[in-house]
């Protein structure tokens, strides 16, 4: 390798003008994925290469994917201020290199389509020594255990290496595979070489920059494969009090200028002085960094601890800038050079990965492009600010984007995709791809029920076919506006007797798709039917004739989300509500059974009016903060829901009246576990408190019910009573056992001496309690609950199947 001395230093003429390799984004790319037709959205990073040829260098490069980057290129300049270490990965994310002022820096982990280059050259050798790997080599036919030199081998023999070993010449002793310098070989033990490839190996390390000196020598071994020793001496540099680290993405790249052999020393003043000058332009124009001052003062400690910086303290440093970039999620963040290095001074140069442009793409169910139906406003507003252009690419946003636009349930699949943009060098562009779902869909569901005929045989007739009808139009206009529809009956050949239906218009961006302002209106039209818990007996009480519900209406609210974890609801409701009996006949009072075995219809009225059938239109709102999320499959965080009906006045006795419920749950996490696919959820106390309220008008079947598997566990809806204002606290530990959790609990449910103030008090006609606890054991099973419950009051348990979540 041709190289000259000037003034004690020494400058090696590494790169020509002809064959500079370029920097650039390599071509593999993280890729953010979701799958939004499954329960639980699917995301992973995915960093595979689109190209056959680059995936091949880096595997023959590196051992070890993760490993991020090699060393390489080290230019000194003698009579300048500007020493400038090349620092290039030869992972998939960054590679390149340029000329600039100060020295010449070299760069890999691309050079695309041809070129050439120092990194080319580094990659082709690599390259070959993968191809020409075969089961095929020569015994080295020398004595074992004697030294061999370079350039004493064959060049007709292909050697297999059994060993390598690096010997530090300052420390007098080999160093373990550990130590950095290993991510330099491209050369691997159990290899097959020939001379001009371990040339090639030696010439690369020789002129990487990291060494002051490099030999390479083999040992024989008795089975006829060779021990490769590599001795170095460290290249060091002046010791430093300062460091700076500086964004160099989109930077334009300086052309590389060649220094003529035959300069006189003052040419070569005058040279060193012009790249001097030209680097520190690039340095004033350059951007700061997003590297944190905690990060800063821990290499600063490096630098103070170290003395003189040296290439493993380079390396050092770049891995721990490298590693805050990575833990925050910059995945295509990189150092690529260190200047200045005969200063007091450190300059680290980083690629952050500046967005340059973001790219939204339709795609059918086969991935071809196509034009969509969904307004791309509608996408763009679900995006975060660090994901729009001039921001640096951050993974965590990739994936908040990816869960705003599952949100919208118009697509199959969502793709958050970074890749190089070859326009601006370190550029990165986001493409996201999306698979819209069909705009009409319908659904039927059937169940059958077959109820005693005559002699208490089944009849053919007897056979009622049951079950939901429902349709879906979403994405109207491409705006994300929808109509859904249901149709519900146990009997669809005698409907009337409990048909249930509902209608719904959903229009998001009430305020127009480019207001950042987010609120949706929904309208509705409903008939349902519910049995009432109010009308329950109490222990010992024998069964009580249902009185089953019937609402029909049109609710219309509008919700607007005040920030991602918090929403307020607005609107108002009219309704006819109907009370029945289970013959379905209104039923204007609650029923009893006589001790004569008849029924009594003199219980407490079922009606604000007192005759089974009420009218009234009231106000709506409630108010949701919930923070909550999932560690490892375990919810914590804490959710808060408050709630208000106000009656206007407006119905049957014309109905005024306020009621309300506040609603608290806290999920804390008792252990900080780590987090990731395949760990362990951590166990979670769960505290909630619920209480409502309720003044002025009160019909019976608006009552507050205790008792129930969302009141209080161990006994039946409306079990314990029905009342005015009511407190209920629960606590429950869950601990995670495998893939599910168990858990105990504990919970209480008082009407704070409000039954009594409910219209005829069902509490007491029905010999309730008013008020009760119930402790107990339960495991989750999927989406089944399987609970022990005690009842406190009677000291009696039960088991309970449950579908759904408690809390």
């Amino acid at each position: 390798m041709a190289s000259f001395g000037a003034q004690g230093q020494l400058f090696s003429p590494l790169l020509t003008p002809s064959r500079r390799p370029q920097r650039r984004l390599a071509s593999a790319n993280p890729t953010l994925k979701a799958a939004s037709s499954t329960a639980a959205n699917t995301i992973k990073c995915d960093l595979s290469s689109s190209s056959s040829s680059s995936s091949q260098n880096t595997e023959s490069l590196t051992p070890n994917n993760s490993l991020f980057s090699l060393a390489r290129a080290l230019a000194f300049s003698a009579g300048a201020a500007g020493i400038f270490l090349r620092i290039s990965p030869v992972s998939p994310l960054i590679g390149g290199g340029d000329f600039s002022g100060g020295g010449v820096r070299g760069g890999g982990g691309g050079g695309g389509g041809g070129g050439g280059g120092f990194w080319s050259r580094i990659f082709s050798a690599a390259a070959i020594a993968k191809d020409e790997e075969s089961p095929e080599w020569d015994a080295h036919g020398l004595p074992a255990n004697i030294v061999v030199q370079l350039n004493k081998l064959s060049g007709f023999k292909k050697y297999k290496i059994s060993e390598i070993l690096f010997f530090d010449r300052l420390r007098g002793s080999t160093v373990g595979t550990e130590d950095s310098f290993f991510e330099m070989v491209t050369i691997r033990p159990g290899g097959i070489y020939n001379k001009a490839l371990l040339q090639k190996e030696l010439e690369n390390l020789a002129t990487c920059g990291m060494f002051e000196k490099v030999d390479l020598e083999g040992k024989t071994k008795p089975d006829g494969t060779i021990a490769v020793m590599i001795s170095f001496l460290e290249s060091t540099w002046q010791s430093a009090d300062k460091f700076r680290c500086i964004n160099v993405g989109l930077m334009p790249q300086t052309k590389p200028v060649e220094m003529d052999a035959d300069m006189t020393d003052k040419e070569k003043m005058e040279f060193f002085h012009s790249q001097e000058k030209d680097y520190k332009r690039r340095i004033d124009k350059s951007r700061p960094c997003l590297l944190p001052m905690p990060v800063y003062n821990e290499i600063m400690k490096m630098l103070r601890e170290q003395g003189k910086v040296s290439a493993r303290l380079l390396q050092k440093i770049r891995d721990r800038v490298q590693k805050w970039y990575h833990d925050e999620g910059y995945a295509c963040a990189q150092v690529v050079n260190f200047g200045n290095l005969n200063t007091k001074e450190v300059v680290c140069e980083v690629v952050e990965g500046d967005i340059t442009q973001l790219v939204i793409q339709f795609q059918d169910k086969l991935g071809n492009v196509v034009e969509g139906n969904t307004q791309l406003p509608v996408v763009f507003r679900e995006l975060p600010k660090q994901l729009r252009q001039g921001h640096v690419f951050n993974i965590e946003a990739g994936k908040q984007a990816l869960r705003n636009i599952n949100s919208l349930a118009l697509f199959s699949n969502i793709e958050v995709n970074p890749r190089p943009d070859e326009k601006n060098e370190g550029g990165i562009i986001v493409e996201i791809k999306l698979k819209e779902l069909e705009q009409k869909t319908a659904e039927v569901s059937s169940e059958w029920s077959i109820v005693p005929g005559r002699g208490g045989r089944p009849t053919l007739a007897s056979i009622q076919p049951g079950g939901t009808v429902s349709f879906e139009h979403r994405n109207i206009k491409g705006l994300n506006r929808s109509i859904l529809g249901s149709v519900t009956t146990s009997n669809f050949l005698n409907p009337q007797d409990d048909l249930a239906f509902k209608l719904e218009y959903v229009h998001p961006y009430l305020d127009g798709v480019y207001n950042p302002r987010n609120r949706t209106l929904r309208a509705n039209c409903f008939n349902s039917r519910k049995l009432s818990p109010v009308f329950t007996g109490g222990p010992g009480v024998d069964e009580v004739p249902p009185i089953w519900v019937d609402r029909a209406g049109i609710k219309a609210n509008i919700t607007e989300n005040l920030t991602r974890q918090s929403k307020f609801t607005y609107g108002l409701v009219m309704e006819e509500i109907t009370t029945r009996d289970e013959s379905s006949h209104v039923s204007a009072n609650g029923q009893r059974v006589l001790p004569s075995g008849g029924i009594s219809a003199d219980g407490p009225p079922t009606t604000l009016s007192g005759t089974g059938i009420d009218r009234m239109a009231f106000a709506q709102a409630n108010i949701t903060r919930d923070n909550t999320k999932f560690v490892n499959g375990a919810i914590v965080g804490e959710r808060n829901v408050f709630q208000v009906d106000q009656g206007l006045g407006i119905g049957s006795n014309f109905p005024f009246f306020n009621r309300h419920q506040l609603t608290l749950t806290r999920f804390v996490q008792l252990k900080k576990v780590e987090e990731g696919a395949g760990k362990p959820p951590p166990p979670v106390l769960v505290l909630h408190g619920h209480y409502g309220g309720c003044v002025g008008d009160l019909p019976s079947y608006d009552a507050f019910a205790l008792g129930g598997p969302y009141s209080v566990r161990g006994y039946n809806m409306g079990e314990l009573g029905a009342a005015r204002n009511i407190l209920e606290v629960a606590a429950e530990l869950r601990i995670p056992v495998r893939n599910t959790h168990v858990y105990v609990f504990a919970e209480h449910g008082n009407d704070l001496g409000s039954s009594k103030d409910v219209k005829g008090n069902p509490t007491e006609v029905y010999r309730r309690m008013g008020y009760g606890s119930s402790y107990g054991v339960g495991a989750k099973l999927g989406l089944v609950r399987a609970e022990y419950a005690v009842d406190h009051n009677s000291g009696t348990g039960a088991v309970f199947f449950r579908f759904g979540e408690r809390f």
